[in-house]
Protein backbone atom coordinates (compact mmCIF):
# COMPACT_ATOMS: atom_id res chain seq x y z
CA UNK A 1 0.00 0.00 0.00
CA UNK A 2 1.09 3.41 -0.64
CA UNK A 3 0.20 6.57 1.08
CA UNK A 4 -0.33 10.17 0.21
CA UNK A 5 -0.53 12.24 3.45
CA UNK A 6 -2.29 15.27 2.98
CA UNK A 7 -0.69 17.55 5.57
CA UNK A 8 -1.14 21.12 7.06
CA UNK A 9 1.55 23.25 7.74
CA UNK A 10 2.30 26.73 9.25
CA UNK A 11 -0.18 29.52 8.16
CA UNK A 12 2.80 32.55 9.12
CA UNK A 13 4.48 31.42 12.32
CA UNK A 14 6.93 28.47 11.86
CA UNK A 15 5.82 26.80 15.09
CA UNK A 16 1.92 26.84 13.80
CA UNK A 17 3.06 22.72 12.36
CA UNK A 18 2.08 19.75 14.64
CA UNK A 19 4.11 16.90 16.16
CA UNK A 20 2.39 14.32 14.21
CA UNK A 21 2.94 16.72 10.28
CA UNK A 22 6.94 17.08 11.08
CA UNK A 23 6.82 13.09 11.80
CA UNK A 24 5.31 12.61 8.48
CA UNK A 25 7.42 15.29 6.81
CA UNK A 26 10.84 13.36 8.05
CA UNK A 27 9.11 9.65 7.51
CA UNK A 28 8.05 9.73 4.04
CA UNK A 29 10.61 9.40 0.75
CA UNK A 30 9.46 12.25 -1.03
CA UNK A 31 7.15 15.89 -0.44
CA UNK A 32 4.89 17.54 -3.32
CA UNK A 33 5.18 21.23 -2.63
CA UNK A 34 3.60 24.39 -4.37
CA UNK A 35 6.56 26.41 -3.91
CA UNK A 36 9.99 24.40 -3.24
CA UNK A 37 11.38 27.76 -1.73
CA UNK A 38 8.89 28.25 0.86
CA UNK A 39 8.60 24.63 1.44
CA UNK A 40 12.64 24.28 2.45
CA UNK A 41 12.60 27.26 4.35
CA UNK A 42 9.84 25.31 7.27
CA UNK A 43 12.31 21.79 6.41
CA UNK A 44 15.39 23.64 7.16
CA UNK A 45 13.98 25.07 10.44
CA UNK A 46 13.25 21.29 11.84
CA UNK A 47 16.06 19.74 10.11
CA UNK A 48 13.90 17.67 8.02
CA UNK A 49 16.08 16.55 4.74
CA UNK A 50 13.30 15.26 2.84
CA UNK A 51 13.98 15.32 -1.17
CA UNK A 52 11.11 17.93 -2.23
CA UNK A 53 9.23 18.01 -5.61
CA UNK A 54 6.90 20.92 -6.65
CA UNK A 55 3.38 20.37 -7.69
CA UNK A 56 1.14 23.67 -7.99
CA UNK A 57 -1.65 25.41 -10.05
CA UNK A 58 -0.16 25.09 -12.91
CA UNK A 59 1.04 21.69 -12.80
CA UNK A 60 0.09 19.54 -16.07
CA UNK A 61 -2.23 16.16 -16.37
CA UNK A 62 1.62 14.70 -17.25
CA UNK A 63 3.26 15.99 -13.72
CA UNK A 64 -0.22 13.89 -11.65
CA UNK A 65 0.68 11.43 -14.05
CA UNK A 66 4.58 11.58 -12.81
CA UNK A 67 3.09 11.40 -9.18
CA UNK A 68 0.49 8.21 -9.71
CA UNK A 69 3.54 6.54 -11.02
CA UNK A 70 5.45 7.03 -8.11
CA UNK A 71 2.40 5.87 -5.74
CA UNK A 72 2.47 2.69 -7.92
CA UNK A 73 6.00 2.23 -6.83
CA UNK A 74 5.28 1.89 -3.35
CA UNK A 75 6.34 5.42 -2.51
CA UNK A 76 4.71 7.51 0.76
CA UNK A 77 4.20 10.67 -0.43
CA UNK A 78 3.16 13.83 1.48
CA UNK A 79 1.16 16.49 -0.19
CA UNK A 80 1.99 20.59 1.49
CA UNK A 81 1.04 24.14 0.26
CA UNK A 82 2.90 27.00 0.91
CA UNK A 83 0.85 27.29 3.75
CA UNK A 84 -2.14 26.13 5.82
CA UNK A 85 -4.13 23.39 4.79
CA UNK A 86 -3.82 21.51 0.91
CA UNK A 87 -7.03 21.30 -0.61
CA UNK A 88 -8.68 24.54 0.70
CA UNK A 89 -8.80 27.13 -2.16
CA UNK A 90 -5.66 25.18 -3.48
CA UNK A 91 -4.48 23.19 -6.21
CA UNK A 92 -4.06 20.08 -4.04
CA UNK A 93 -7.53 18.81 -4.80
CA UNK A 94 -6.87 18.67 -8.33
CA UNK A 95 -4.10 16.50 -7.59
CA UNK A 96 -6.36 14.01 -4.90
CA UNK A 97 -9.30 14.21 -7.05
CA UNK A 98 -7.06 12.86 -10.21
CA UNK A 99 -6.00 10.08 -8.22
CA UNK A 100 -9.26 8.99 -6.89
CA UNK A 101 -10.58 9.20 -10.39
CA UNK A 102 -8.14 7.24 -12.08
CA UNK A 103 -7.87 4.68 -9.38
CA UNK A 104 -11.92 4.17 -9.76
CA UNK A 105 -11.39 3.21 -13.44
CA UNK A 106 -8.89 1.22 -13.22
CA UNK A 107 -8.15 -2.63 -11.82
CA UNK A 108 -5.62 -4.86 -12.10
CA UNK A 109 -1.74 -4.30 -12.51
CA UNK A 110 -2.98 -0.67 -13.14
CA UNK A 111 -4.71 -0.11 -9.83
CA UNK A 112 -2.66 1.29 -6.57
CA UNK A 113 -3.84 0.46 -3.39
CA UNK A 114 -3.97 3.92 -2.21
CA UNK A 115 -4.97 5.59 0.85
CA UNK A 116 -4.84 9.20 1.19
CA UNK A 117 -4.56 10.21 4.69
CA UNK A 118 -5.51 14.04 6.23
CA UNK A 119 -2.79 15.23 8.60
CA UNK A 120 -4.52 18.26 9.80
CA UNK A 121 -3.55 21.72 11.17
CA UNK A 122 -3.34 25.14 9.93
CA UNK A 123 -6.02 26.82 8.04
CA UNK A 124 -6.74 30.52 7.75
CA UNK A 125 -10.33 29.99 7.40
CA UNK A 126 -10.45 28.29 10.30
CA UNK A 127 -8.26 30.87 12.44
CA UNK A 128 -10.25 33.60 11.53
CA UNK A 129 -13.51 31.84 12.07
CA UNK A 130 -12.70 31.33 15.74
CA UNK A 131 -12.15 34.70 16.57
CA UNK A 132 -14.55 36.46 14.59
CA UNK A 133 -17.25 36.75 17.48
CA UNK A 134 -20.16 35.52 15.02
CA UNK A 135 -22.34 32.60 15.35
CA UNK A 136 -20.18 29.88 13.58
CA UNK A 137 -21.98 26.79 14.16
CA UNK A 138 -22.75 27.36 9.90
CA UNK A 139 -21.17 29.22 7.17
CA UNK A 140 -20.57 29.70 3.82
CA UNK A 141 -16.99 29.72 2.47
CA UNK A 142 -16.39 31.02 -1.22
CA UNK A 143 -12.47 30.96 -1.71
CA UNK A 144 -11.11 33.69 -3.65
CA UNK A 145 -13.08 36.05 -5.66
CA UNK A 146 -12.22 35.84 -9.42
CA UNK A 147 -11.06 38.48 -11.62
CA UNK A 148 -12.90 39.30 -14.28
CA UNK A 149 -15.97 37.47 -15.62
CA UNK A 150 -17.29 35.64 -12.61
CA UNK A 151 -17.02 38.41 -10.58
CA UNK A 152 -20.32 39.48 -10.53
CA UNK A 153 -21.76 36.23 -10.34
CA UNK A 154 -19.23 35.85 -7.12
CA UNK A 155 -20.99 38.68 -5.65
CA UNK A 156 -24.34 37.51 -6.07
CA UNK A 157 -23.61 34.40 -4.29
CA UNK A 158 -22.02 35.99 -1.73
CA UNK A 159 -25.34 37.97 -0.87
CA UNK A 160 -27.86 35.68 -1.52
CA UNK A 161 -26.06 33.72 1.09
CA UNK A 162 -25.94 36.24 3.83
CA UNK A 163 -29.44 37.40 3.22
CA UNK A 164 -31.03 33.77 2.77
CA UNK A 165 -29.44 31.53 4.94
CA UNK A 166 -28.18 34.70 7.58
CA UNK A 167 -25.11 33.11 8.32
CA UNK A 168 -21.35 34.17 8.34
CA UNK A 169 -19.68 34.48 4.74
CA UNK A 170 -15.75 33.41 4.87
CA UNK A 171 -13.66 34.18 1.53
CA UNK A 172 -9.91 34.99 1.05
CA UNK A 173 -8.48 37.97 -0.69
CA UNK A 174 -4.83 39.34 -1.43
CA UNK A 175 -3.21 42.93 -0.64
CA UNK A 176 -3.72 44.27 -4.09
CA UNK A 177 -7.35 43.71 -4.21
CA UNK A 178 -8.72 43.67 -0.95
CA UNK A 179 -10.31 47.40 -0.94
CA UNK A 180 -11.49 46.90 -4.53
CA UNK A 181 -13.25 44.09 -3.18
CA UNK A 182 -14.68 45.74 0.37
CA UNK A 183 -15.65 48.85 -1.45
CA UNK A 184 -17.46 46.50 -3.92
CA UNK A 185 -19.54 45.11 -1.11
CA UNK A 186 -19.95 48.25 0.51
CA UNK A 187 -21.38 49.80 -3.00
CA UNK A 188 -23.43 46.97 -2.99
CA UNK A 189 -24.98 46.73 0.18
CA UNK A 190 -24.43 49.85 1.90
CA UNK A 191 -27.90 50.35 3.08
CA UNK A 192 -27.90 46.47 4.69
CA UNK A 193 -26.24 46.17 8.33
CA UNK A 194 -23.38 43.80 8.08
CA UNK A 195 -20.46 43.43 10.29
CA UNK A 196 -17.37 42.20 8.89
CA UNK A 197 -13.92 41.04 10.28
CA UNK A 198 -11.01 40.77 8.37
CA UNK A 199 -7.59 39.31 8.99
CA UNK A 200 -4.60 39.79 7.76
CA UNK A 201 -0.72 37.93 8.30
CA UNK A 202 -2.18 35.62 10.21
CA UNK A 203 -0.06 33.90 13.18
CA UNK A 204 3.03 36.25 11.47
CA UNK A 205 4.60 39.51 13.56
CA UNK A 206 2.38 41.73 12.48
CA UNK A 207 -1.29 40.11 12.54
CA UNK A 208 -4.03 42.38 12.64
CA UNK A 209 -7.46 41.89 13.02
CA UNK A 210 -9.93 44.42 11.51
CA UNK A 211 -13.76 45.04 12.78
CA UNK A 212 -16.76 47.08 12.49
CA UNK A 213 -19.03 48.16 9.81
CA UNK A 214 -17.63 47.68 5.81
CA UNK A 215 -16.86 51.35 5.71
CA UNK A 216 -15.56 51.31 8.97
CA UNK A 217 -13.12 48.49 7.88
CA UNK A 218 -11.96 50.00 5.15
CA UNK A 219 -11.13 54.14 6.06
CA UNK A 220 -9.03 51.23 8.91
CA UNK A 221 -7.31 49.22 6.06
CA UNK A 222 -6.52 52.57 4.14
CA UNK A 223 -4.61 53.71 6.83
CA UNK A 224 -2.17 51.12 7.28
CA UNK A 225 0.20 49.37 4.87
CA UNK A 226 -1.50 46.70 2.65
CA UNK A 227 0.63 43.47 2.34
CA UNK A 228 -0.32 39.24 2.52
CA UNK A 229 -3.41 37.69 2.59
CA UNK A 230 -6.86 38.76 3.71
CA UNK A 231 -9.43 36.75 5.50
CA UNK A 232 -12.87 38.37 5.27
CA UNK A 233 -15.97 37.29 7.45
CA UNK A 234 -19.53 39.07 6.76
CA UNK A 235 -22.46 38.65 9.01
CA UNK A 236 -25.84 40.20 8.42
CA UNK A 237 -26.02 41.42 12.13
CA UNK A 238 -29.97 40.66 13.18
Amino acid sequence: MSNLFIVATSIGNLEDISLRAMRVLQEVDLILCEDTRVTRKLLSRYDIKTPVISYHQHSSVKKMEQIRSLLKEGKNLALVSDSGTPGISDPGNKLISFLINENNALTGLEYIDLKIIPIPGCSALLAAACISGFPIDKFTFLGFPPNKNKRNRFFKELFYQLQTFKHPVIFYESSHRILKTLEEIYNKSSDLNYKIVVCRELTKKFETTYRGTIKEVIEKIKHDKIKGEFTVIIYQNK
